[in-house]
């Protein structure tokens, strides 16, 4: 059976579905390459699409999630997604004696994996912000399907599968609030289509219009058996009644899941600092900070400097947040977006230009511009102007050797 054939089976008829994906082989590692990876991405590629470049407002306000911060929150959201589904299963696993069912950990994992695919689908409401309640709605949906689920994959009785659906779902809620909460640590319109097919290569595609991108599987797999093994860890100490083995446990999956993200090794600060410039113009820098992050096993380079005069002040950000393949998803978004807005004060847009995406947005009255640029290996250029109109800021961009940035090559 397909994805889509799945998909449409599990939410049309998941009575009938859920024998079928009871019967079926399969292990974690190929549960996660040939179907959670697609459906996890709508949601995060769609929030990223609805909160960065749609916008979300009301009352004549308009709020925008920046660039980088709405990628960083994408990868990081797609990444937690996939590590809870795996934590909940555990759950689910664990409470099956509870409600006088039968542990298994291979079909807790399919009763949450598929149990979800209601919530993971209704995320494409989230391309427009207005419309996020209904993914919401579609999330509800989710619940019926793990309570039809129990009792064909857990073995539970039918007069057990409420209460178990219910702790479950608490449980769930619980996982939703730290994905939203570590999500948030990070962060200060087209469609999805996915393939009519499971992949018969090492390799998945996420298509956007216009676009492809291929995700490494292997790295998937291998990250599937590090979490397997860490939970293994786990629940040894558990039985040995280790809490603080058990938790140094639980830190090494979630370091499982988190940790297949790594697509070869970030610039070192020094080198994205040579190519900021000590001055712009007329404007000479007066701040300079070059700094390496690591959070979760996700690195990010970056560099921030300050130009002055008596006129205004620019900022210049020079940032490496290419060393994970995951946010290909959010920049291949983003690369084949356009947009084009303008109201009585403001002007915004997004356009392509020598295989770098752009985005400008600036106010008429010149008193703040800002120009982004996102180019092929991963970096991110943002020029910002205080008292600086807009062509003030190209001018400031096309002062920084924006083709020497470009032209860097990442080791793996």
């Amino acid at each position: 059976m397909n994805l889509v054939e799945r998909v449409q089976a599990i939410l049309l008829k998941p009575k009938d579905a859920w024998p079928v994906i009871a019967g079926e082989g399969g292990d974690v590692p190929s549960i996660y390459k040939n179907y959670l990876v697609f459906l996890a991405a709508i949601p995060a590629v769609a929030t990223f699409v609805g909160l960065s470049l749609v916008g979300a407002g009301a009352f004549g306000i308009s709020f925008r999630v920046p660039i980088v911060a709405g990628l960083v929150n994408m990868v990081v959201g797609f990444l937690l997604t996939l590590a809870m589904i795996y934590v909940l299963s555990l759950i689910a696993n664990a409470l099956a004696p509870t409600f006088k069912g039968e542990k298994n950990q291979l079909n807790a994992f399919k009763l949450v994996a598929y149990g979800s695919t209601a919530g993971l689908v209704g995320g494409v409401f989230n391309l427009l912000p207005a419309l996020s309640m209904l993914g919401v709605l579609a999330a509800l949906y989710s619940i019926y399907l793990l309570y039809t689920g129990i009792p064909v994959l857990m073995k539970a009785p039918e007069d057990k599968a409420l209460g178990y659906t219910a702790v479950l779902i608490v449980c769930g809620i619980v996982a939703g609030i730290i994905v939203g909460a570590v999500s948030a640590l990070f962060t200060s319109g087209p469609s999805m289509m996915m393939g009519g097919g499971m992949p018969s290569s090492d390799n998945v595609s996420i298509k956007v219009p216009g676009s492809e991108i291929t995700i490494d599987t292997a790295k998937i797999e291998a990250m599937g058996k590090q979490v397997e093994a860490a939970s293994k860890k786990m629940e040894e100490a558990q039985a040995k009644g280790d809490s603080a083995a058990a938790g140094k446990a639980m830190s090494e999956m979630m370091g499982a899941a988190l940790g297949g993200g790594q697509g070869g090794k970030p610039f070192a600060p020094d080198t994205l600092q040579g190519f900021v410039p000590a001055k712009l113009g007329a404007m000479e820098r007066t701040a300079i900070e070059a700094r390496s992050d690591n959070a979760m096993g996700m690195t990010f380079s970056s560099v921030t400097s300050e130009f002055r005069n008596d006129k205004g002040r620019v900022e210049v950000k020079v940032q490496d947040i290419g060393a994970m393949p995951a946010l290909a998803m959010a920049m291949g978004a983003w690369a084949q977006s356009t947009v084009n807005r303008e109201t009585q004060d403001e002007v915004e847009k997004v356009y392509q230009r020598d295989g770098a995406s752009i985005k400008e947005e600036y106010r008429k009255d010149g008193s703040r511009a800002e120009m982004s640029m996102m180019l092929g290996n991963g970096v991110m250029i943002e020029v910002t102007g205080d008292s600086v109109n807009m062509d003030g800021v190209r001018a400031a961009m096309a002062a920084l050797d924006v083709k020497g940035l470009a032209g860097l090559k990442r080791q793996q």
